[in-house]
């Protein structure tokens, strides 16, 4: 006889979901990364190299990249898209009335 295996659906927020302490932010810091780690990509740049223009040592980025950026702020992360010659806009606006809450969101 075969159990039935329980699902549980989760939110938007795995860092929610699992019960960290500001999820928002642990998010934002996470899509942030996602930015980061795509732009290194698709330049070819070596952690080496970022590293060099982020002003921090290369197995930092490595740790960054592997998902471990607790050591990061959300500002230091902008600081690294905007070595990356992009640019970072924070917009302000009312929240939608179909949004469940205030959104933090990268696009």
């Amino acid at each position: 006889m075969k159990r039935a295996i329980q699902v549980e659906m989760g939110s938007d927020n795995i860092f929610a979901d699992i019960g960290l302490p500001n999820p928002e932010e642990h998010l934002l810091k996470a899509q942030l990364v996602v930015k980061i780690a795509k732009l290194m990509k698709e330049r070819g740049l070596k952690q080496r190299e970022a590293a060099e223009a982020f002003g921090i040592r290369q197995p930092d980025v490595s740790k960054m990249l592997r998902g471990d950026f607790r050591q990061f702020s959300v500002e230091r992360l902008m600081h690294f898209l905007v070595a990356l010659n992009q640019d970072v806009e924070i917009v302000v606006r009312p929240r939608r009335p179909r949004e469940t809450g205030p959104a933090l969101r990268v696009a």
